[in-house]
């Protein structure tokens, strides 16, 4: 287990760990691991989570994801080339702490993208590389707080960029479009 994560779940570590239960958040960040994810704090003195599964690829199911929809305070998920799919998004849809997820070049849909919408809380959204349309791009625009979405590689067009940009002034939508423009 990760020295951060054991130092939050046991605070008490040391020679009393022994005669220490295992809590329900240290079983549910094992099955992570297991699970090939990592979980650590973002920050030394900060107890929200990171759960990063983007270096496992497309072993990382669906399946994987129960332990981290259980798991309190992660607002940092990374599901980057990994084989989760819409049903797998069903899972996480409570998570409403999440500010930054990416789910670049995963088996998403438009349809999964309809469980993001309590994700309230939301700053940053990796969709590069999805079959994301614009139905999909009209599921996350009540997310008000989103500052960067990555759209890069998907069945998105400028109208359906055009019509986000309206619901969301402020966010700034990465399309690759002028990358290509430029060659």
């Amino acid at each position: 287990m990760n020295r951060s994560v054991s130092a939050l779940l046991f605070p008490q570590a040391g020679a009393q760990a022994k005669a220490q239960p295992t809590s329900p958040d240290a079983q549910k960040v094992a099955a992570i691991e297991k699970a090939g994810g990592r979980v650590a704090a973002i920050a030394q003195n900060d107890s929200r989570l990171e759960v990063d599964f983007h270096l496992q690829g497309a072993s990382v199911s669906d399946a994987a994801l129960g332990p981290v929809a259980g798991l309190k305070d992660v607002v940092h998920l990374n599901l980057g080339k990994t084989g989760i799919t819409d049903a797998g998004l069903a899972q996480i849809k409570g998570m409403t702490t999440l500010t930054r997820l990416h789910l670049e070049q995963t088996k998403i849909t438009d349809k999964g993208l309809a469980h993001l919408k309590g994700f309230t809380n939301l700053e940053y959204l990796n969709l590069y590389g999805t079959e994301i349309t614009d139905r999909g791009l009209e599921e996350i625009a009540g997310l008000t707080k989103l500052k960067s979405l990555y759209v890069w590689q998907t069945k998105v067009t400028e109208e359906g960029v055009g019509k986000l940009k309206k619901a969301l002034p402020n966010l700034e939508i990465v399309t690759g479009w002028e990358q290509k423009e430029k060659k």
